[in-house]
């Protein structure tokens, strides 16, 4: 393989991207399919925002930038990235890996019901309602923004590992070196 390869795992709070990009990283392993993983949510970890970054977009590419060096200096050439809006960063990711980066984006989809079953599990803190909201706002701007090309997979009803078998396939990547 000549050329990077990125599988961007987006959604909406509560939809399983972590989960998913976990379960997919060990379908890979037990395949062999060299790859890395970025769970997107830390690169921007950062309070109060830099002042000239106040949606930290900025500090997510540097530190993005900073980790896949290590990672491509180990040989690795693929990538998931797991985010919120993931699938909206293809002009990061080609800044980052390069302009022949192969993107895969894609989107994971759930209805309001199962997503604010999943946070009513996860999240049992004071920002339980926040992220109902943050999740409602984002599925309606993800379906309204992704871009085209974008592959939706859905998740209500569905266990984690048929969910990443789906989207194993979706890519290529099993049994690539």
């Amino acid at each position: 393989m000549d050329r990077y390869e990125v599988l961007l795992i987006a959604g909406r709070s509560g939809v399983g991207k972590s989960t998913v990009g976990w379960e997919v990283s060990v379908l890979l392993q037990a395949a062999g399919t060299a790859h890395c993983v970025i769970e997107g949510d830390l690169m921007d970890q950062i309070h109060p925002a830099p002042p000239d970054d106040p949606d930290r977009s900025a500090i997510t590419e540097r530190n993005l930038t900073a980790v896949w060096a290590n990672y491509a200096a180990l040989g690795q050439r693929r990538l998931i990235y797991t985010n919120t809006v993931s699938v909206l960063e293809g002009p990061m990711f080609r800044r980052v890996l390069g302009a022949d980066v192969h993107i895969v984006p894609l989107l994971l989809t759930s209805d309001d019901a199962t997503a604010h079953a999943r946070l009513a599990v996860r999240e049992t803190g004071s920002q339980w309602e926040a992220h109902v909201r943050r999740s409602d706002r984002m599925a309606r701007l993800l379906e309204q923004h992704a871009p085209p090309g974008t592959v939706r997979v859905a998740t209500d009803g569905r266990s984690v590992t048929d969910i990443a078998r789906e989207v194993v396939a979706v890519t290529g990547w099993c049994g690539r070196e």
